[in-house]
């Protein structure tokens, strides 16, 4: 299996974090994969805002019901829509996925641990403007990440025959 293909399958979600800084250079990786994803019209709508100061931590974290985790993830990167460069807002927001699932396999192969945490987008406008970002960005989510506290376990997937619907 070729690195790609393992990465993607071995990569977790990971909740817990040893405290241990995560080096600037695994952080500008980590941004250039997110930079590589592919967007409609080459349009790269995405905004990130990288947290490392543990009085901001704390205060993203207070926004969500899983706050224990962005709190001790010593970096978070919020990214967001920018929607002055958006041309289609379904297009963008996927494309918006495939940047963080390039950040998340990125940091993987780095041998830090991420989770996307989603549940913070409701309360979105709460985050914008702790972060103070401009009105034209749109929070999409939060990646918590850092040194995991131990090794992630295994995953099951449903098997592919479950997965696919029709064949023509």
């Amino acid at each position: 299996m070729n690195d790609v293909l393992h990465a993607i399958r071995k990569r977790r979600s990971v909740r817990k974090f040893t405290g241990e800084p995560v080096p600037e250079s695994s952080l500008r990786v980590i941004l250039e994969a997110g930079r590589w994803a592919p967007s409609g019209l080459n349009n790269q709508p995405w905004k990130f805002v990288v947290i490392t100061d543990a009085t901001t931590r704390t205060a993203v974290a207070e926004k969500t019901k899983y706050r224990k985790v962005l709190e001790h993830a010593p970096l978070q990167i919020a990214v967001f829509l920018d929607q002055i460069l958006s041309y289609d807002r379904t297009k963008d927001i996927q494309a918006i996925g495939a940047c963080i699932q390039n950040m998340l396999l990125a940091a993987h192969s780095l041998g830090l641990g991420t989770v996307w945490m989603g549940e913070i987008l409701n309360r979105r406008e709460e985050v914008e403007g702790l972060l103070a970002v401009p009105a034209s960005f749109e929070l999409m989510g939060v990646i918590a990440a850092g040194h995991p506290y131990r090794k992630p376990a295994d995953s099951e997937r449903r098997a592919l025959d479950e997965l696919i619907f029709k064949r023509y």
